[in-house]
């Protein structure tokens, strides 16, 4: 039976969504779907999440491996599926034939099946946005030969016309030197890769699948302003010679598009892997925004595939980043990288947005099991001259993005901000009692210690669990956060 959580727990509003099927038909392609990511100290149970996604009409998934029990989840569910390879995995790949047999095999074949249990796989995805610039050239060497090993095993699989290859590709990939589309062009020292990449997708007949994040282009370029990332009207248009711009998708898609076309391939197919807006662990990343963001993605695309009397080209399918925040997403690129989640960690929808589709709320996960009603806090009769340096090290192994500069709890007075970094540790490690000690400073209440917007989780029941190392607090002395989480956790005002 499920434990009850309290109504003093923070509950955010619900939401509905573009992910909807009748949706589909508005943009002109094939359809619209979610990234499902599993980064996750304590993820919902595969069928779980099945279940959130079949609730909310949602029909098609990207995943980020072919873990078996995900695959077993989705079995008959009519979801279309587009399963993953990480990128330790393409040296190997790249390599053996062998290997990439092998793998079709063990991962794709009973699942593919014919018959009512069968998994709708459309795609398998090659990497993880293998040419992101923060990689560097470490897996430029086997992309490509994975992905055509990969190919060649489907066919020799009988699979190869119902299941096509994709190599996810950065947003930071493509590049303008004036900032314009008709300047687009491959970032240089990835330039040769991609032609090769795009040469095999086009004899392939495999589209090309790329992430576009206006939030991140927000960020990075000074000269787009808010209103232009969020499709607002007040937006400054931006004039490339015969065409204006009034917003940041498209900007960046016509940049892309320019790029395939002076590479020589025009006419390959576009996928958009990843594009949404995060709500947490960053300035302007709110939930108020991300529902303004997809509003405006919506209602642009609508407007788009209607336009008349030629409608504009699209992407063939898009998916939204993503399904669920994801708590041990890497922050290498910001911390807002683990709120991407249309939905919280444990299934909760977080705001609304109407798509004048006769659409409904989002359905909510239902029954999810938590963990009792019970949160760690500092004992505020303790000495707690060494709080700062114990919380620190406490976050090097649990989650406290939502602390950072910008992020829901960022004004937790000290010692509230300890409590918060102590209460993560706890849940993360499934509430055990030694696990709220902190060298005596830990005390655990029945109190939800939640204030305002910023919300104190109750971890949910799941067969996994992470181990987590003492040794942990060196990860964040090799990081560039550690001296700003320092001085986060050490305000006292």
């Amino acid at each position: 039976m499920a434990t009850e959580i309290p109504k003093s727990r923070l509950v955010f509003p619900a939401l509905a969504v573009l992910l909807v099927a009748s949706f589909t038909y508005t943009v002109n392609a094939q359809g619209i779907g979610v990234n499902w990511g599993r980064a996750a100290s304590h993820p919902l149970p595969p069928p779980k999440v099945v279940e959130l996604l079949k609730a909310n009409s949602i029909a098609k998934v990207k995943l980020f491996d072919a873990d078996p029990l995900v695959l077993e989840s989705l079995s008959g569910s009519n979801i279309h599926v587009t399963v993953g390879i990480p990128n330790s995995m393409l040296r190997s790949l790249n390599s053996s034939l062998k290997a990439a047999e092998s793998w079709v095999h063990d991962n794709l074949t009973r699942f593919v099946s014919d018959g009512a249990s069968r998994v709708l796989i459309d795609y398998i995805a090659v990497g993880d946005e293998p040419f992101l610039q923060s990689y560097g050239e470490q897996f430029y060497p086997f992309t490509v030969g994975a992905a055509a090993n990969i190919q060649a095993s489907l066919y020799k699989a009988n699979i190869g016309e119902k299941v096509k290859v994709v190599v996810p590709c950065s947003f930071d990939a493509f590049r303008s030197e004036s900032g314009l589309p008709s300047d687009g062009q491959f970032r240089p020292d990835v330039n040769r890769t991609l032609t090769e990449l795009l040469a095999f997708l086009s004899k392939n007949r495999s589209p090309f699948m790329v992430t576009i994040s206006p939030f991140q282009s927000y960020l990075e370029n000074k000269n787009l302003s808010l209103d232009f990332a969020l499709f607002r009207d007040s937006a400054r248009s931006r004039n490339d010679t015969h065409k204006s711009y009034k917003n940041s998708f498209d900007l960046s898609y016509n940049t892309i598009t320019v790029a395939l076309s002076n590479a020589g391939f025009p006419r390959v197919g576009i996928i958009v892997g990843r594009i949404g807006w995060p709500t947490d662990g960053a300035a302007n990343a709110t939930s108020a925004l991300a529902e303004e963001f997809l509003k405006g993605l919506v209602g642009h695309l609508h407007s788009r595939s209607t336009s008349s009397p030629n409608p504009q080209p699209l992407p063939s399918e898009i998916y939204i980043s993503s399904l669920l925040d994801e708590d041990m997403r890497n922050t290498a690129t910001g911390n807002f990288e683990r709120h991407w989640g249309v939905f919280t960690f444990d299934g909760q929808a977080k705001y609304q947005v109407d798509f004048n589709q006769g659409s409904r709320k989002l359905v909510n996960a239902q029954d999810v099991q938590y963990l009792s009603s019970k949160w760690c806090v500092i004992n505020n009769n303790k000495d707690l001259s060494n709080a700062s340096a114990v919380a620190l090290e406490a976050c090097s192994a649990a989650d406290c993005t939502e602390i950072s500069s910008g992020g829901s709890c960022f004004n937790l007075s000290w010692p509230g901000n300890i409590s918060y970094a102590f209460n993560s540790y706890y849940q993360q490690h499934d509430q055990n009692e030694q696990s709220c000690d902190f060298s005596g400073l830990g005390l655990i209440t029945t109190v939800d210690p939640s204030v305002d917007t910023c919300r104190f989780y109750v971890g949910i029941k799941t067969s996994f669990s992470i181990s987590i190392h003492k040794s942990a607090f060196f990860c964040w002395m090799i990081s560039p956060a550690v001296t700003i989480l320092w001085c986060l956790l050490s305000r006292r005002w």
